[in-house]
């Protein structure tokens, strides 16, 4: 694992790593705000409560009855690839987040809609807030980390309240007992160590809840609020390289570089193009069909390297025909968020 930080953990996978379709459980990314709590299982329950006809508190075992969901989906911090955002401007405070804030797992739990059903939801419910149990000292005054989706993707078949990861139990570096998971929206949703679930006529107040929002250039992150940014929810379209890996020393001639591409919310990647000329001129790369909607796709292109020093540059396009934006420089944001530029990879050839 990259380390960024020890306490709270933050870390992101090492390419080599993300180049299988489901990433393995010692090199799943972990991003955090505070540090990992520690919750007796056998004494931990959940609530559901807010706008529901019947408040609930929950078990595991109550949880385990309802019929058991499995989903495979990539989850990606909202700051993945910040450090591209970095060398264009400084982003202080901030983690330098590679390409490695994604993984993929295959996940099981109970379905969310379900919960919600046996709770029953009001009609002037519009979204659905999760609260963990991690107290961040981000906040002012310290916060349990929390967020909301709206109803409509909440009640969504995919959403999941998992336990399982990979097809074992939840580790506890992950959520344990029990986490969300909402695919296509930037893991800040997902919320692990979850032990509370409220039905709203409005958006969560919590603090994440618009910390994770993508402010104007000009705005300052200290003082801004919950008006100045656009909250984030579904992740756009972008891709990075994976192979080679940056600083590695090449050969000139023909060479196969790869990487991922990942679309967020129920889109998927429709193609891929890679340059080795900074963009003059681009190929198709061969890319993976997907698994379903809420997984990245990796791709593979053979470019003919000449010698010296270059750069490598790659463009996904989603199924509404959505493509990145050219440069890091026009996607700069004060918190470093979504940054859905072209993968520029400097590379340099031996004759």
């Amino acid at each position: 694992m990259l380390v960024h930080q020890d306490e709270p953990y933050n870390a992101e996978t090492p390419p080599d790593a993300l180049v299988d379709r489901i990433t393995s459980l010692e090199a799943f990314y972990g991003r955090n705000h505070a540090p990992i709590p520690r919750i007796d299982s056998g004494s931990w329950r959940l609530r559901v409560d807010g706008l529901v006809g019947r408040p609930l508190e929950l078990s595991m075992d109550d949880l385990r009855r309802f019929r058991e969901r499995t989903v495979v989906a990539t989850l990606q911090c909202a700051g993945n690839r910040r450090a591209d955002l970095i060398e264009v401007r400084d982003i202080p405070g901030q983690v330098a987040w590679g390409p490695g804030a994604i993984s993929t797992a295959s996940w099981s739990g109970a379905g969310l809609a379900d919960v919600l059903a046996e709770a029953g939801i009001r009609p002037e419910a519009a979204h659905i807030a999760f609260e963990g149990a991690d107290e961040s000292q981000q906040a002012d005054p310290p916060q349990l980390f929390g967020g909301s989706v709206p109803l409509a993707k909440a009640t969504s078949s995919e959403v999941l309240l998992a336990w399982s990861m990979n097809g074992q139990a939840l580790p506890p570096a992950h959520g344990a007992p029990l986490r969300v998971i909402v695919p296509g929206w930037i893991g800040a949703r997902s919320v692990k160590w979850l032990q509370r679930i409220s039905a709203l006529a409005e958006p969560t107040d919590n603090y994440f809840q618009t910390e994770y929002s993508l402010l104007p250039p000009e705005v300052d992150p200290r003082t801004a609020g919950p008006g100045d940014g656009i909250t984030l929810g579904p992740i756009a379209i972008h891709c990075a390289f994976l192979r080679p890996c940056r600083g590695a020393r090449l050969t000139a001639g023909p060479t196969e570089v790869s990487g991922f591409a990942f679309a967020g919310d129920d889109r998927t990647v429709a193609r891929v193009d890679v340059s080795a000329d900074r963009g003059s001129t681009w190929i198709h790369a061969d890319l993976d069909p997907p698994a379903n909607p809420w997984t990245w796709q990796h791709w593979r292109a053979t470019l003919t390297l000449p010698p010296g020093e270059g750069e490598l540059v790659a463009r996904a396009w989603d199924s509404t025909a959505a493509v990145q934006t050219e440069s890091p420089a026009t996607v700069w944001n004060p918190r470093g968020y979504a940054n859905n530029a072209a993968a520029h990879l400097h590379i340099s050839c031996s004759a």
